[in-house]
């Protein structure tokens, strides 16, 4: 059975996507760790919590990270709600977050459990800290799923960046610089095919759970700002497009590894992924084959089985 490790700035498509994990029958979730994002970290870890609470998961919930390594907290309340959730007065959750900081609960599950999946849903904040003090746990991780970056369109915070490379660029560098077995589910995946339009929705909410009930309620200002931000009808869910290769590598359908550089520097492309898919760097991460490299690197997703992935949501809302 996979032992999943997710870390999450928890707002409303973050929350969808851990329901989906914890509601995997096939899949251990070891931890949430929450980091400043979407929301701040004290937001984001009540989410989490009550993400957990609403799927019935004894999951421990560790808060790490702030604020980015060097920069400013910029969140995201533009598009999911001052709570991350659309603003609709969930109650507190009845539980609290461990007492063990994020980060010291990432270095000891990288190496309590070998081989664990580690999946990021926010900025990567966390990640680069755990990394710093201990760089062979990207030895013991056997995947690392990151949804973040936009290889190969616009950005949804700039022209040029993603949300979740952007606020952190620096520690977005950091992680694409380790050896950590990347696979990188960019913004692109969750778009065209993969929104749920409306007779989608709708189908959703007719299951009839809480869960169902809650991802669509959730997601409600997120639903109202992808509209105003690309004038597209629907719910584009980024982060469980990344939970569902996750839980299912084969959801990807098109793969290739590349060198991923991130900009710091620039205030024009701040938080670029900067991928070379022609190779015309000539640079051994471009055309390398997954698992036989040693290098810096990632893989990249580039097309998507939007049609299972849309069954995987609807199985884990229908329960």
């Amino acid at each position: 059975m996979p032992d999943f490790l997710i870390d999450t700035d928890t707002a409303s498509d973050d929350a969808v996507a851990i329901i989906m994990a914890l509601s995997a029958r096939d899949v251990r979730v070891l931890a949430l760790t929450t980091v400043a994002g979407n929301v701040g970290v004290e937001q984001a870890t009540r989410n989490a919590l009550l993400t957990a609470e609403l799927c019935g998961a004894d999951v421990p919930v560790f808060a790490g990270a702030g604020a980015p390594l060097i920069r400013a907290h910029d969140h995201a309340h533009w598009f999911h709600g001052v709570d991350g959730l659309g603003d609709h007065g969930y109650p507190p959750p009845k539980r609290s977050a461990e007492r063990e900081h994020a980060v010291e609960a990432i270095l000891r599950l990288a190496h309590a459990e070998p081989g664990l999946t580690l999946v990021t849903l926010g900025p990567l904040t966390n990640i680069a800290l755990a990394l710093a003090r201990d760089p062979s746990i990207a030895e013991t991780i056997g995947r690392c799923v990151v949804m973040g970056g936009a290889p190969c369109c616009e950005g949804n915070v700039t022209p040029a960046a993603e949300y979740n490379i952007w606020v952190d660029p620096e520690a977005a560098r950091a992680v694409f610089r380790s050896k950590l077995p990347i696979e990188m589910v960019g913004w692109h995946v969750s778009r065209g095919a993969s929104v749920l339009d409306e007779a989608e929705i709708a189908a959703i909410e007719a299951l009839g759970t809480a869960k169902a009930h809650f991802a669509i309620r959730s997601n409600s200002r997120a639903r109202e700002a992808y509209h105003v931000q690309t004038g597209e009808t629907g719910l584009s869910l980024a982060d469980p497009t990344a939970m569902a290769i996750a839980l299912d590598r084969s959801v990807g359908l098109s793969w290739s590894r590349h060198r991923v550089a991130i900009e710091t520097q620039s205030e024009l492309t701040r938080g670029m992924t900067v991928v070379d898919r022609l190779n015309v760097s000539n640079d051994d991460n471009n055309r390398a084959v997954w698992a036989a490299q040693a290098g810096d690197g990632a893989e990249i997703v580039w097309t998507f089985d939007s049609g299972r992935f849309k069954a995987m949501l609807r199985a884990a809302l229908a329960v």
